[in-house]
């Protein structure tokens, strides 16, 4: 059987890995762009803070990634430092995140549809059964191909 996400089978498009540093866990998403517009999720996960740097590098590795898009709030800043021990300084990219934790609490519900007697409730009261920060990865990949938010190289 063979794997549509393996690395091997990817297009020559770019391939981007969002990060959601943290000070416990961190979310990370492999993600391919097409165009401005057109991605595709290729992984998505949240790991617990300590593993995360081994874990990035590892992605990396697989997808052949170009760059790694950074979240610039909470923790980035210590986070950017440890990145720079395994990366060069220009695939590092840094990207206001501001409100991003609610927007993929909202998207969370698009992931995970709400069942039973929960769909009844309105998005703002539901809460998610678990840690979203991979969605948060993604929605900082996005930002940053669409232009909507500054991106900084660092």
């Amino acid at each position: 059987m063979t794997d549509s996400l393996h690395p091997a089978r990817l297009k020559s498009e770019r391939v981007l890995i969002g990060f959601d540093p943290g000070r416990d866990k961190c979310g990370i998403a492999v993600v391919q762009v097409f165009t401005q517009t057109e991605l595709k999720v290729l992984h998505r996960e949240v790991v617990p803070s300590a593993a995360a740097l081994s874990r990035l590098q590892t992605l990396r590795q697989q997808f052949q990634a170009e760059q790694v898009i950074l979240g610039n709030q909470t923790t980035a800043q210590a986070w950017k430092s440890q990145l720079e021990s395994i990366l060069p300084p220009q695939q590092i990219v840094l990207v206001d995140e501001r409100h991003s934790s609610q927007e993929a609490r909202q998207r969370y519900w698009d992931f995970h549809p709400p069942q039973g007697w929960e769909r009844l409730l309105p998005k703002g009261m539901r809460v998610p059964a678990k840690a979203y920060d991979d969605l948060v990865a993604l929605i900082l990949v996005e930002r940053y191909c669409r232009g909507r938010d500054t991106a900084e190289p660092t």
